[in-house]
């Protein structure tokens, strides 16, 4: 196959024309909400590259073609996972589990939560390959222990089924253990089992969290109120249209004075539908 060349980029492979870029990037548009600007060409092309590898096809041409044939449903999933970003690790973000504990021990000291069902519900929004659900469990089951005898879980969806089932085998590289603060290194160590430079989640952690996958702009179809809500680093994908229309249904969705936790790069600024700063991208819904 010859290789592709333009004037002040680097050989390719293949060919990637505007006029296609632009129909993958809608594409993607269309299933995720997703917006790929322009300077997103070169992270489109190296992940979709493999995909084009793995069909034996010669051109993004033929790929476009294939996503617009009728056999394009399971394609259009492989795309999807392709360009989705999973970047993720255990604790990411420390200071929202500091936070998360605080909620935790509020809930939890709650005279009237006490004598209720005693049920506390978690959603891990975007939850990649599943280091930030079982963060949020080994928080809880470690730093808030009495609230093990709760009807605890923790929901952890994605869009991704790759990530999803990596989260769902609870299995993971040795190098998870590096950059986690010191103050819950001994958490994540007591939350696993290392065999054969593998992490292996522990069952009492695994069982709190239930992997889903869910398109966060379809509707959802979880009928009861949360008391934290995770959805870090995803607003930054959306434009200003689907990022507020998802922290109103977000907001719906909590329970009075329950949490929402942005990612570090992102905020609310205008309209917060009843959600006020507390923290950090940290975010509390008032009590109506």
């Amino acid at each position: 196959m010859n290789k592709v060349s333009h004037p002040g980029s680097k050989e390719r492979e293949f060919a990637l024309s505007d006029s296609e870029f632009k129909n993958l990037t809608e594409l993607v548009r269309s299933l995720t909400g997703i917006v790929l600007g322009d300077h997103k060409k070169e992270m489109v092309y190296s992940r979709l590259a493999r995909r084009l590898r793995e069909l034996g096809m010669e051109s993004f041409s033929q790929y476009c073609a294939l996503l617009k044939s009728k056999t394009s449903d399971t394609e259009t999933g492989f795309l999807v996972n392709a360009i989705t970003t999973n970047l993720t690790k255990f604790f990411r973000e420390s200071h929202h589990f500091d936070f998360l504990t605080d909620h935790l021990t509020e809930i939890q000291n709650d005279p009237f939560r006490r004598s209720g069902d005693k049920k506390i519900r978690i959603w891990s929004a975007a939850c990649s390959s599943g280091e930030e659900p079982y963060s949020i469990a080994s928080t809880l089951m470690n730093k808030v222990s009495a609230l093990s005898h709760w009807d605890v879980r923790i929901l952890a969806t994605d869009l991704d089924t790759n990530m999803l089932e990596k989260g769902r085998s609870g299995i993971y590289g040795i190098n998870a253990l590096q950059g986690i603060p010191d103050d819950y290194l001994g958490v994540f160590k007591a939350s696993t089992t290392q065999k054969n430079d593998q992490l292996i989640i522990n069952p009492i952690i695994k069982n709190l969290v239930h992997f889903k996958k869910l398109n966060l702009l379809h509707q959802w179809p979880m009928q009861k109120k949360y008391d934290v809500i995770f959805c870090r680093n995803v607003l930054i994908y959306f434009d200003a249209e689907t990022k507020a229309s998802l922290v109103k249904r977000y907001s719906e969705m909590l329970l009075p004075g329950g949490i929402l936790f942005l990612g570090h790069s992102e905020s609310l600024l205008k309209d917060t539908c009843n959600l006020s700063l507390i923290g950090r991208t940290a975010y509390r819904k008032e009590a109506s």
